[in-house]
């Protein structure tokens, strides 16, 4: 019996129809739950020898981790972080890219009880500066690579409350601790807390930054019983395979990580494939699935745009049984292609960094139609409503919403931002609302339309305007600007971030200064951020109000066409 029976209480292939899983699939959370205890230790004490991770470096480098290793690791990571003073509801920052260590940490403080906070490496002094603040991050555990600890560093003087730095790597800068050296040092035997030190299920498990429209990034926060929400996500849509090897691409820096990196994938015992490269290059990534047999395989539409740029056929891909996609609309034309000249077809979903998948097309009880985002997954109650929080008919765009019967359903956000306020706005009516628009069509498939704000879905990253508008907005050349997405007319990135910018008296709009402001961004925020076209203009649209009118910038944009 797979580990993920014992939360749902029949196997995967028990349910006869969707309808049958809709109707009839349960979680069973005990009131203690604990990932890294529940799950992690129980496999590493009854199937020890079983791969929970096949790590490559960016050289290619291979580590094999069972679920042993992982159970005895992350004893020995929670030892050398309580010696440090990491306690139950400390909030601890992972910058750590695709770096093994990652999967030891999260288990780690999973048993702790501290607070998981996940962030990229392409993070600026400012972001960090903000997030740590925000966030009341009291330890920083980040990689040795790509400047990082130097830029950390920049926002030195500003950190409320940052006790502890921690590095991964070799080289350790004034002011830091050497994770590789305390890690070596600390025993393996840990017990589980108990009493004021116990976790319970609804407690804070960990916290995330999302992109906003109106404001810096919010802070998300998750409980105990999120991995549980993702046993549909890795064992029912990725279609996990005891024994298998799971490849999600993702930096640990995302919140796509937790989804295809972890939690449902480890539910339904199947390992996964964790290569740290440096850049994202298509033979490259189809050169490693047909080498390490990748049984299931998940990336967003955009990677498999560059992915079928190359000469797909040429690899063996005879070990991947079951394919998918999230983050953006996957495009008809990349469906058929990949079908075409792979044989496989894509399984798309839909979810957020608030949630497991939501939507999704499952094998076997629904086949994959170009264009849709499937059906309501079991355990969701999924609809599209209208303003008044009225379900819209069928063919009628209205915002995809989770009607709420009772408790939260496992893998949905506590709230936003620690407050009560933001958090019941996004409760209101009954519904979760999660800003997203879709249709339902005449054979009961979602049809995603697009966010009903203005964030910008580009290669796979969220991005919000207003983290790029407060850096243009600082350029001296720079009146006021504002940030959309326009289609990428080469069809690889999905949006590009667009800046529509008034200029200060005495500057011109050249090429030059264009690029000029492009560096900008790239230096003063990550930079995936930056805005590859930009528009010089007279004024902007706005309201009476004076707001800006992002939406009239993007039908103007729409009429150039």
């Amino acid at each position: 019996m797979a580990i993920y029976e014992k939360y749902v209480g029949r196997s995967r292939d028990s349910f006869a129809s969707l309808k049958d899983a809709q109707q009839n699939y349960r979680i069973d959370c005990p009131e203690d739950f604990n990932f890294a205890y529940d799950v992690v230790d129980v496999l590493g004490r009854e199937k020890p020898d079983k791969r929970a991770i096949l790590w490559l470096s960016k050289d290619k480098e291979e580590k094999t981790f069972t679920f042993a290793d992982v159970s005895r690791l992350s004893d020995r990571a929670a030892n050398m972080l309580y010696s440090l003073g990491v306690r139950k509801g400390d909030r601890v920052l992972l910058v750590l890219k695709r770096h093994w260590s990652f999967w030891i940490l999260l288990c780690a403080l999973h048993k702790i009880g501290a607070v998981m906070v996940q962030a990229t490496s392409m993070l600026t002094a400012k972001d960090y500066v903000y997030r740590c603040n925000a966030g009341k991050i009291g330890y920083v555990i980040i990689t040795g690579d790509d400047g990082c600890p130097a830029r950390f560093d920049e926002g030195a003087d500003r950190y409320e409350t940052v006790k502890k730095k921690l590095i991964v790597g070799d080289r350790v800068p004034d002011g830091w601790l050497s994770f590789d050296k305390l890690f070596a040092g600390a025993k393996d035997e840990w017990t589980r807390p108990s009493g004021d030190a116990a976790t319970r299920a609804d407690d804070i498990m960990m916290m995330c930054f999302s992109s906003g429209t109106t404001g810096y990034p919010k802070i998300i926060t998750h409980d105990f019983r999120y991995p549980l929400g993702h046993i549909m996500t890795g064992v029912f849509w990725h279609r996990c395979v005891d024994g298998g090897l799971h490849f999600t691409v993702s930096d640990t820096g995302w919140m796509k990580a937790l989804w295809g990196k972890v939690y449902g994938q480890w539910m339904a015992e199947s390992a996964v494939l964790v290569y740290d490269f440096e850049r994202f290059h298509a033979d490259d990534i189809l050169s490693v699935v047909q080498k390490y047999k990748v049984t299931t395989f998940c990336v967003p539409p955009t990677m498999y745009r560059m992915l079928l740029q190359t000469e797909v056929e040429k690899y063996d891909l005879s070990s991947v049984t079951h394919c998918c996609t999230a983050g953006e609309a996957l495009g008809p034309e990349i469906y058929s292609e990949w079908l075409r000249r792979t044989g496989h077809k894509i399984y798309e979903g839909f979810g957020q960094s608030e949630t497991p998948v939501m939507l999704a097309t499952i094998y076997p009880w629904s086949e994959p139609e170009p264009g849709s985002i499937g059906f309501p997954v079991p355990g969701y109650d999924v609809m599209a409503i209208d303003e008044d929080c009225v379900p819209v008919p069928r063919g009628v765009t209205g915002e995809i919403c989770v009607k709420i019967h009772g408790r939260r359903p496992c893998g949905l956000l506590c709230g936003y931002n620690f407050n009560k306020e933001e958090t019941d706005h996004a409760f209101r009516g009954g519904f979760y609302h999660t800003g997203d628009t879709a249709y339902l069509d005449e054979h009961g498939r979602y049809r995603y339309v697009g966010r009903n704000d203005d964030i910008i879905k580009s290669s796979g990253y969220r991005i919000g305007p207003f983290e790029i508008e407060s850096v243009l907005n600082e350029h001296p050349a720079v009146l006021e600007t504002a940030v959309t997405g326009v289609p990428d007319p080469d069809g690889i990135r999905g949006f590009l971030v667009k800046a529509t910018v008034v200029l200060r008296p005495g500057f011109e709009g050249t090429p030059e200064l264009v690029k000029e402001l492009q560096n900008y961004v790239k230096k003063n925020t990550a930079p995936y951020k930056y805005p590859r076209v930009v528009e010089f203009v007279k004024e902007l649209p706005k309201t009476f109000s004076g707001k800006v009118r992002r939406a009239e910038i993007r039908r103007r944009d729409s009429e150039k066409k």
